[in-house]
């Protein structure tokens, strides 16, 4: 006979994706997520600290040297390409998080998956051709050649806007890492369980451990670390939040980091405006070259 008494469903408590890895937050803090029409809790997940934030950049610096110089822009649309076939293997279960997490239809939140799919699709083609859109060579008035080719930052901090929960965080992503940039990125603060459930489609993609990291939290407690740490490179900011907006331009004062703001309403995330591969330069550094002309 089956047990009559009912049984409690057992919560998945989603950790931190650091290094290619899923540690735990250090802080041993941890947050509810609920589904927003019953409250219902439908998961638990990380709530990082600033330590954790720290332990992210590490990783991301790690990484940076193999991903940027010994990854071919080639393999890296391959590998970006893999995460979106991951990604379709998964739309259905992680198209079920979002519509509880966000609030939103079934189908509204599957239709957001394919549409992430297609953007990693997207920016995986651009892996090798944004060198030859942002590059010139340089007309001067001496006997040289001056060439001028965009280079990766470095490590790129990025915050992502509360919603919509997964294809801002996958639009950004993208456009960072492809051209050789690693990336710590901060997931939406009210539906964060699509970018954790990213994070282990992620692992599965040949991404190099890394390369992209994720973190969870409050990002009022985390905006200053992101500004004032002296490893991160450049910052996208794509919260919407004035007060983040504040505390990131006060703290770039002490390194002078570049800060970008990506200011898109909801729908545009869903429009060209979020595929636009002009927002790869945000994240690149043009580097001059001059050789002598006839040598």
């Amino acid at each position: 006979m089956p047990p009559t008494t009912p049984r409690l469903p057992i919560l998945k408590t989603y950790k931190l994706f650091i290094g290619g890895r899923f540690p735990r937050t250090e802080s041993g803090r941890t947050l509810s997520a609920n589904a927003v029409k019953s409250g219902t809790p439908i998961a638990q997940y990380c709530h990082a600290s600033r330590k954790d934030l720290r332990d992210a950049v590490s990783a991301a610096r790690a990484a940076f040297p193999s991903w940027s110089e010994k990854t071919s822009a080639y393999l890296r649309a391959q590998i970006l390409y893999r995460c979106a076939e991951m990604l379709e293997s998964r739309a259905a279960s992680i198209a079920s998080e979002l519509a509880l997490n966000a609030g939103i239809p079934e189908k509204a939140a599957l239709a957001e998956v394919h549409e992430a799919c297609d953007r990693l699709v997207h920016f995986a083609g651009w892996c090798d051709k944004f060198t030859q859109v942002f590059s010139s060579v340089n007309p001067v008035a001496s006997p040289h050649f001056s060439f001028s080719s965009p280079e990766p930052t470095g490590v790129v901090g990025v915050l992502c806007p509360d919603t919509p929960g997964l294809l801002p965080l996958v639009s950004l992503m993208a456009e960072t890492v492809l051209s050789g940039n690693t990336v710590v990125l901060l997931a939406s603060e009210t539906t964060p369980l699509p970018a954790l459930a990213l994070a282990e489609v992620v692992a599965t993609s040949d991404v190099p451990g890394g390369v992209i990291n994720i973190l969870t939290g409050n990002r009022a407690e985390l905006a200053p670390t992101f500004a004032t740490h002296m490893d991160i490179n450049a910052l996208v900011d794509a919260s919407a939040d004035p007060s983040v907006a504040k505390t990131l331009q006060a703290g770039r004062a002490e390194n002078l980091k570049r800060v970008t703001t990506r200011a898109l309403a909801e729908k545009d995330w869903f429009s060209d405006a979020a595929r636009d591969p002009f927002a790869i330069a945000d994240t690149t550094e043009l580097k001059t070259a001059w050789h002598p002309a006839g040598v």
